[in-house]
């Protein structure tokens, strides 16, 4: 029996059981680091949803913070003072403050459920997620604990989910770009830049409990409902990346199915500038196209004053 048989059922345990079993690996598994690359990306996405102003804010807390990317990040780019980090899974958290303190960065981290965050009422200047409501059950009532915790007039920005439709294109050439690799790599003279087959099947696992953990994608419009009667002021929704998730998601797949010390400095190069390069033809894109298409959601509200 799998970790996905055992769990299938479970959304909650699911979510703790797996990304307590990615945490040490999840950094590289999606080129997550801490340095100009990704301390740009962060204040960018959150510049496009709440503008520069009112920096640096006082307390922040992030909701599913993962590794601690979003949120460190943020402290590097001058747009968070204070960070506090929450997480359903105790390994996450633990990560994310080791990251924290490799860094030089006072972060408090509690493990916690976002339906119901165990901090004051009122006590936080903003609240931050990324990649995060797609996992929570029950997406409206989290809001509704994000506005509790906030001040009257604080603000959340959450980034990085994925939309119905572009979850739909994205899914398909990851699972295409799976089986492709790891058939090709079987040939005569490719051997070498196929993983073992333990690897192989342990990311197997992994994309099966990723069904499980992945509980939403979202319209972009059906999003904002929910902030809207969780309580929410101001509310605005964006979405980004059409070319450049078409891009991404084989080439993050491709990584994954080929040892990383058979790619090199030069294929990490050439991903990023050219996810850089299809950014900024998106940037154009979402002037002309329908949001929905794009791949990522995000979001911003106010909590009433």
């Amino acid at each position: 029996m799998t970790l996905y048989d055992e769990l299938r059922d479970d959304p909650k345990a699911a979510n703790i059981a797996y990304h307590d079993w990615e945490a040490e690996t999840y950094d590289e598994k999606w080129s997550i680091s801490y340095d100009d690359r990704c301390v740009d990306y962060a204040r960018e996405r959150f510049a496009l949803m709440a503008g520069r102003e009112n920096w640096p804010y006082g307390d922040a807390l992030e909701v599913g913070c993962g590794t601690g990317f979003f949120t460190l990040n943020l402290m590097q780019a001058g747009v968070i003072e204070r960070g506090h980090v929450t997480d359903i899974s105790p390994r996450m958290v633990e990560t994310a403050c080791a990251n924290g303190k490799a860094l030089g960065l006072d972060v408090g981290g509690r493990v916690a459920d976002a339906e119901e965050i165990p901090y004051e009422d009122a006590s936080m200047d903003l609240v931050v997620g990324h990649a995060v409501l797609h996992h929570i059950p029950d997406v409206e009532l989290a809001f509704r604990e994000v506005l509790r915790v906030l001040k009257p007039g604080g603000r959340f920005v959450f980034a990085g989910d994925p939309t119905r439709v572009g979850d739909f294109y994205a899914r398909r050439l990851g699972r295409l770009t799976w089986w492709a690799t790891t058939n090709l790599t079987k040939l005569p003279g490719l051997e070498g830049f196929r993983r073992p087959q333990v690897e192989l099947d342990e990311s197997s696992e992994a994309a099966a409990l990723e069904s499980v953990v992945d509980l939403h994608t979202f319209v972009p419009g059906e999003l904002r409902d929910m902030a809207v009667a969780a309580g929410a002021a101001e509310v605005e929704v964006k979405t980004e990346e059409l070319t450049a998730a078409i891009f991404g998601w084989p080439v993050r797949t491709f990584e994954a199915a080929v040892p990383r010390e058979r790619l090199g400095f030069g294929w990490a190069d050439f991903a990023y500038r050219s996810w850089q390069a299809l950014s900024k033809v998106d940037e154009v894109l979402t002037g002309v196209l329908p949001r929905d298409i794009f791949y990522n959601v995000l979001i911003t509200g106010t909590k009433p004053r």
